[in-house]
């Protein structure tokens, strides 16, 4: 993806499955539909829709939903264009 010096957003949905990574930007999820759950920094949060959490740059995010979960996600700056990795995929 490059680098970037403002923010990006993006919208991307869950069904029934799991998304893990590690990215060195943060990382901040808005629900607008369903229940989305995230794990990061040893904290565990349940989103429904009107609620957001952040992942910290730097860190280890999993986000899973259970049935179903459509987002926006906003990623924090990123101008050294430093890779995420350690990507995971699961079924629920």
């Amino acid at each position: 993806m490059g680098s970037w010096d403002d923010f990006v957003l993006s919208e991307w949905t869950l069904d029934s499955c799991a998304w893990e990574d590690f990215h060195p930007h943060s990382e901040t999820a808005f629900v607008l539909e369903g229940e989305l759950h995230i794990a990061s920094q040893g904290k565990t949060v349940i989103l429904r829709p009107g609620d957001s959490a952040r992942v910290n740059p730097g860190s280890l995010g999993r986000y899973w939903a259970p049935v179903y979960a459509r987002m926006i996600t906003i990623y924090g700056p990123n101008p050294e264009g430093l890779e995420s990795h350690s990507f995971k995929y699961s079924e629920v």
